[in-house]
């Protein structure tokens, strides 16, 4: 499809030439007032130095120079101290309706990522227990960001790294067996700090059901260690499939171990005289790649501390190829992941090709008071309950309408309603009235036919839906070069109200054929972009409500 700002900034970047004026970045934003037309540029104000001109003396230059297609651009304007504003045809939003039918499914798909591979690796939890609401956040924001790398060309692997050795592993097979004696009516102490959730005793129920009493005897956790993680781990994938995630890859760090990657990664730090002893242990020198100090990564118990795995992971990612690499994290990981990076660049790795993504918690309300759903002893509240609450479409829109960056409030009591103040339902009736029409129209038999009766579209509710409608592409591209998730749902919410607006003042269905056609082909393009809207969030888009 014709991309207008590509269309202009190539003309401008013609223009700058022919004047001989530096070449620079050209960046178009959307104005907030209809009035400042629908595209402006700033590139006028960032002459002004290299020139040493007033800006609006250059942007008068410029738009002297410029010759736009008026197919496309009915005028240009200057405004302020040097802003161009360009204002589209009626014309051009009319034909772009047209556009945004063919392209359809298609409509917003770009190939910045063609023949690139990207590599996502999100949620990664070890299986020691099932997931919850913090854990909720991250599948969904990860699942998402693949999404839009897959409509920009990327060729996205999911991928799950998990442990499932150690300490924790050992103590979830001792609080199985312990929960398993109480089944056989013994009377056991049980630690503190072991696993205290009712899914313990549901392992242990499944063990004594298979067994009976023959395990009583066993002092060794390493069956139901076992068990536990194949149930868990089952758990999480059916927990997963059922928000719509499907992973491509499952990573076991005990892998690294076998295949020898952790001892590389030592010899390579020791060869290079970037690993070092010290009271025991060995330190790697993380302060000559810009940390403030040196790292144990092998304690003096001849353990490794968690960022030798994880290094020695990562370098895995590059030896695959991935041209991009996405680290999910929670919160908790925001001090940890630069020596990670430390630790690739001393590999001799681009560490830029690494892109760390950091998101804060979640609190679940119902109203203005905090609750707790879960009637587990454990402190947490599991995606599966949540999901049960409210339904998959609204966890993972809730999850993803505010930026990654900022607490989460989960509210409930909104996420329950099925009003227009819940903004899963309010966007979701918009395709569905959409849907509706749409059926109205074909029991009338009245459709689209033709681009001609699209000139009958001008009306100012008309003009606003279709701008918004062309935004969708640069949304996507932004969205995905900055990850950026929670922008879309802003953005389909705009596109709803714009509908909404538009139908309140603009019958679809008229004495005037032409016209009728013409709003049928409108409200066909808004239908796409929602339904391709919803389906990079993982959202379903209803054809009844």
């Amino acid at each position: 499809m014709f991309r207008i700002e590509a269309f202009l900034k190539q003309t401008i970047e013609t223009t700058l030439k022919d004047l001989s004026f530096p070449n620079i970045d050209i960046i178009f934003e959307t104005p907030k007032l209809d009035t400042h037309g629908d595209l402006s540029t700033n590139v006028a104000m960032q002459l002004a130095r290299p020139l040493k001109q007033n800006p609006r003396s250059i942007a008068e230059q410029i738009i002297a120079k410029l010759k736009p297609d008026p197919a496309y651009i009915s005028k240009i304007e200057i405004a302020g101290p040097g802003f161009i504003n360009f204002f589209y045809s009626n014309n051009y939003l009319q034909q772009s309706v047209e556009h945004i039918i063919k392209a359809g499914e298609q409509f917003g798909r770009n190939n910045f990522g063609k023949g690139k591979k990207a590599q996502v690796e999100f949620v990664s939890a070890n299986p020691t227990g099932p997931l919850t609401i913090g854990h909720g956040r991250q599948a969904v924001l990860g699942d998402t960001i693949a999404n839009f790398l897959e409509w920009c060309g990327f060729q996205v692997t999911r991928e799950y790294y998990f442990n499932n050795a150690g300490r924790q592993m050992r103590v979830l097979g001792e609080s199985v067996r312990l929960r398993y004696l109480e089944l056989l009516g013994e009377l056991v102490e049980f630690p503190d700090d072991h696993y205290q959730g009712e899914y313990i005793k549901d392992i242990a129920r499944q063990l004594h059901r298979k067994y009976g009493d023959s395990l009583k005897a066993e002092q060794e956790s390493d069956l139901f260690k076992s068990t536990a993680e194949q149930m868990i781990f089952q758990d999480i994938k059916n927990t997963l499939q059922r928000l719509g995630i499907v992973f491509d890859v499952f990573f076991n760090e005990k892998d690294l171990y076998e295949q020898g990657d952790i001892d590389r990664v030592i010899r390579f730090f020791k060869e290079n005289n970037l690993a070092y002893q010290k009271d025991g242990a060995l330190w790697f020198r993380s302060t000559e790649f810009g940390q403030e100090q040196d790292r144990v990564i092998v304690k003096s118990t001849g353990e490794p501390t968690y960022r030798l795995p994880d290094i020695a992971y990562h370098r895995t990612k590059y030896e695959r190829g991935f041209d991009l690499i996405i680290d999910l994290f929670g919160a908790d990981h925001i001090a940890t992941y630069p020596d990670v990076l430390a630790g690739l660049q001393a590999l001799g790795y681009d560490s830029s090709r690494t892109k760390v993504l950091i998101h804060q918690f979640v609190t679940l309300y119902e109203g203005t008071e905090k609750v707790r759903m879960s009637t587990r002893k454990a402190n947490f509240v599991t995606l599966d309950e949540l999901m049960d609450e409210v339904g998959v479409d609204v966890t993972r829109w809730f999850f993803l309408m505010r930026s990654m960056d900022s607490h989460l409030n989960f509210d409930l009591s909104l996420a329950k309603s099925q009003s227009e103040e819940n903004p899963v339902y309010y966007n979701q009736y918009a395709h569905a009235r959409i849907c509706s029409i749409l059926r109205n129209a074909a029991e009338a038999r009245i459709e689209y036919r033709n681009s001609e009766t699209l000139q009958h579209l001008h009306h100012p509710a008309e003009m606003q839906l279709i701008k918004k409608l062309l935004n969708f592409p640069n949304l996507v591209e932004r969205c995905t070069r900055d990850f950026t998730p929670h922008l879309m749902t802003q953005y389909l919410s705009e596109v709803s109200t714009l509908f909404h607006k538009f139908y309140t003042e603009c019958r679809v269905l008229t004495d005037d054929t032409d016209l009728s056609q013409a709003r049928l082909a409108l409200i066909r393009a808004t239908k796409a972009v929602l339904a391709n809207g919803f389906k990079i969030l993982g959202v379903t888009a209803p054809e009844r409500m």
